[in-house]
């Protein structure tokens, strides 16, 4: 696994994975339920990717997106590809939502709402809040397939 996808967290936050990709649970939790969507590839260019793993990608994208929507009833989401930090290609991927989404003691708003996500507003989680809510979110992806 590259770098990006180790300061992500893996293996303590895999959600689900697929031949060319990982789900992580994002440390820090923009809206509940936020995401890493990380390529297994060293590549650092999305353009760079093999075509069997922009065609995994398909696969990835049904699945997250139904995981999610079972999970917090995201009104929209957003895919962020933006690489400025971590080069290895990956997404960060939000739902989005009016008002607040609860799982256990969790509730995260959605400070952004109805515009851009406020990145800046991310709740970092505790390991072991992280583990519990990767599980719940593990649970929900198995029921994707």
């Amino acid at each position: 696994m590259n770098e990006t996808i180790r300061k992500f967290g893996y293996p303590a936050t895999l959600i689900g994975e697929t031949a060319h990709w990982v789900v992580l649970l994002r440390p820090a939790q923009v809206t509940l339920g936020s995401l890493v969507v990380a390529a297994k590839s060293d590549a650092t260019a999305f353009g760079a990717l093999p075509a069997e793993c922009h065609a995994d990608l398909a696969e990835v994208t049904r699945r997250v997106e139904a995981m999610l929507q079972a999970a917090v009833s995201y009104e929209r989401i957003n895919w962020l590809m933006l690489m400025m930090v971590d080069p290895y290609v990956h997404f960060h991927v939000l739902p989005r939502y009016e008002g607040e989404r609860s799982h256990g003691a969790l509730t995260v708003a959605d400070a952004g709402w109805p515009g851009p996500p406020d990145l800046k507003s991310a709740l970092v989680l505790p390991e072991a809040q992280q583990a519990e809510l990767a599980q719940w979110l593990r649970g929900r992806w198995d029921e994707t397939n």
